[in-house]
């Protein structure tokens, strides 16, 4: 039995070729595996020794040769295979351990388009996809992790059809996110990322218990910068409703850096936010917004859970808690809740991905994006409209109104008060019925929002909004602006004695 390992990732390679070595596998290999092993005293034939051609072109061809492929690929129950491999002098090759040049790391460290060029792998996928396609009689061998796994069914006469299927899959999966990154990379390199064709990749992190309902199965798949990379799922099995309120709540409570920012949601909207002196009160004022809401829901803490604070948080039934990380005796006090979630970044405050990209399936394909981004900078430098100017507490108020507006289901209206989010209303197809059903909503909750700040991620078409939000009491408004009304909406903020800003950037979500 013959073995050819070319590894661009030499990790645990010398470890399976021993292995490989000591059930008596004649090994090949190329270039710097070959050096590798022979460095590590394992027997080893050159690939050229195979090919009886040597490396050219500065090694871009090495296993392309019909003593390899064929090798690979000639059908070993088929008589005529059998024969005419022995006419030509092609010995089978019956494992295949192939991992591809480093594309991924090359363009993430340089921009260098010739080295870039130099980093696409031609003769690995190749072999990949040849011992693939006769898995029937050949073995595949495209991931570290699979080593150990591999010698053990060699060692067990546990080489099943089933088992080498298994690895074809994965080979083929391999092969197909490769070429799919080099595509939207050139794509993006070229053209502006949106190419004839655009491939969205991800790896299976886990099964979830079910999908939005018990009837649909469902998964979680990860691009480059995984989510279980960011967070460690400590207790319980998430499913996919509580996955995508992870998400919504690990947006918006990331995105004030490292303030305590607390965020509830259900159903993929925030129904309760704060920043406080301490994680304990952004919680307590978080909950105030909305606890009917709160029940059942995602909590995200942009830091470290507290003993007190899991003491607090276990007052009512919640689906899931997320965190920067928690305390030892803050995962005992959740011990007592059978059915909740907890999952911990290992941090000291909440970070995100930051993917570049975003997108929706429609029926038949999908819309596709760049991400959008709510930046800092559009509070901070969104101008003034009004005679009045907004003190300073009320701009942190319009700071925080105005990233939960932009991370918040359209239509949608937020109110602000004292850095706690004390209404809000979303999914709206009218935004002034957002803005009426927020404040419904307070006044039902008993929440005066006398004094707070109000924000809208889209702008207000007419004035009776900000009537609406006078009588209300709210004394400072942002929004983006850009309404053939705007002159209208100004006046009415400058009648009642309101702070008005324009950032002039729409966030819609939908």
């Amino acid at each position: 039995m013959r073995a050819l390992l070319s590894v661009s990732d030499k990790a645990g390679i010398v470890a399976f070729a021993t292995g490989l070595e000591k059930l008596g596998w004649e090994i090949i290999s190329t270039g710097g595996t070959y050096k590798t092993l022979s460095a590590a005293g394992i027997s080893v034939i050159e690939i050229d020794e195979v090919t009886k051609f040597p490396e050219c072109f500065e090694g871009r061809v090495k296993t392309l040769n019909p003593y390899v492929h064929g090798g690979i690929l000639h059908k070993r129950g088929d008589d005529a295979h059998v024969a005419q491999a022995k006419e030509l002098g092609v010995e089978g090759i019956d494992l295949v351990c192939v991992n591809l040049y480093p594309f991924k790391a090359t363009i993430e460290r340089t921009e260098e388009f010739d080295e870039i060029i130099e980093n696409i792998d031609i003769g690995g996928p190749t072999m990949v996809r040849s011992a693939a396609k006769n898995f029937n009689d050949v073995l595949i061998v495209t991931d570290v992790g699979d080593y150990e796994r591999v010698l053990e069914a060699l060692q067990t006469n546990a080489n099943t059809l089933e088992f080498r299927r298994g690895l074809m899959i994965k080979a083929f999966e391999h092969t197909a996110s490769y070429d799919g990154m080099i595509a939207n990379y050139m794509n993006g390199r070229f053209n502006e990322g949106f190419g004839a064709y655009q491939f969205i990749t991800g790896k299976k992190s886990f099964q979830t218990r079910y999908g939005e309902n018990p009837h649909q199965k469902g998964a979680l798949y990860e691009f480059d910068s995984h989510f279980t990379d960011h967070f460690k799922q400590l207790k319980g099995e998430a499913s996919f409703n509580n996955i995508n309120d992870v998400n919504g709540a690990l947006k918006i409570a990331s995105s004030f850096g490292d303030e305590n920012a607390v965020c509830i949601v259900k159903h993929g909207n925030p129904c309760g936010f704060a920043i406080k002196e301490t994680l304990l009160e952004s919680y307590t004022e978080a909950l105030r917004c909305d606890p009917v809401s709160a029940f059942g829901g995602v909590v995200a803490v942009n830091g470290i859970v507290t003993k007190e604070l899991a003491v607090k948080m276990n007052e009512i039934f919640l689906e899931v808690v997320m965190a920067a990380d928690f305390e030892p005796e803050a995962l005992e006090v959740f011990e007592s809740k059978k059915r909740i979630k907890l999952f911990a970044q290992g941090g000291k405050k909440l970070v995100m991905a930051k993917d570049k990209f975003d997108f929706k399936h429609v029926d038949g394909g999908f819309v596709y994006q760049n991400a959008d981004c709510i930046c800092d900078n559009e509070v901070h430098n969104a101008k003034k409209q009004s005679t009045l100017s907004a003190s300073a507490q009320e701009m942190k108020d319009l700071e925080i109104a105005w990233k939960v507006a932009g991370l918040t289901k359209s239509n949608c209206v937020v109110y602000v008060k004292d850095s706690a989010m004390v209404a809000v209303g979303m999914g709206m197809t009218s935004r002034v019925d957002a803005a009426q059903c927020a404040l419904k909503k307070a006044k039902e909750m008993d929440i005066d929002v006398t004094g707070a700040a109000m924000a809208s991620e889209a702008f207000f078409p007419f004035r009776d909004s900000i009537d609406a939000a006078a009588a209300a009491g709210v004394k400072a408004i942002i929004e983006p602006g850009g309404s053939i009304r705007d002159d209208e909406v100004i006046e009415a903020a400058n009648e009642h004695g309101i702070s008005l800003y324009f950032t002039t950037v729409r966030h819609f979500l939908h």
